[in-house]
């Protein structure tokens, strides 16, 4: 999954104003609702709370990624948001989210919203890529760092695979000692 099929410049909030789990909550729900992305503010903001209450979202190194799969959601999307003061989501390493990106998928949407965990993920284990968001001044520059980022990941996996596929061919056309004739 290519995340920037999903993270639309229009749903950013570029500087948070919450200082709270529950202002950070409402303060994402509520932007979902203002761009149409979701059709019931109350019954998103309850599901994430429910999922929230299973375990954090908050899941170190300044991110979080609250999610849910509802009835109310009208489009797959990620919202990218930053909060410079941080904000205490009692994330698992118990350091403030200066970084969000909440994932909605409709109900129905089959995985989209694990593909979209498992997409980010990928990307942001990159201490570098995460210091660039933290630092980003717009939803431009935001798209382009992950367009960065995605085409990066995309040329290794392509080369991994080629190394791979030589290395494969290389030891099918190598021949043992049993297969030589006396």
């Amino acid at each position: 999954m290519d995340i920037r099929d999903l993270l639309l410049k229009d749903v950013m909030i570029m500087d948070m104003h919450a200082t709270t789990k529950d202002e950070a909550i409402d303060e994402l729900v509520h932007k979902y609702a203002e761009q149409g992305i979701i059709n019931d503010e109350a019954l998103y903001k309850q599901d994430i709370i429910k999922r929230e209450a299973e375990s954090t979202t908050g899941i170190g190194d300044g991110i979080a990624m609250p999610h849910a799969k509802d009835k109310a959601v009208n489009r797959a999307t990620v919202m990218f948001a930053k909060s410079k003061a941080g904000v205490d989501f009692n994330a698992l390493d118990g350091q403030p989210v200066h970084l969000f990106f909440m994932i909605a998928a409709p109900e129905g949407a089959n995985n989209t919203h694990l593909a979209a965990l498992a997409a980010l993920s990928s990307l942001l284990i990159d201490p570098e890529l995460v210091a660039k968001l933290k630092n980003a001044q717009s939803p431009e520059e935001v798209q382009q760092l992950f367009g960065d980022a995605q085409a990066a990941k995309e040329e290794k996996e392509a080369k991994d695979a080629a190394a791979k596929a030589e290395k494969e061919a290389a030891a099918a056309s190598t021949t043992t000692d049993e297969n030589v004739p006396i």
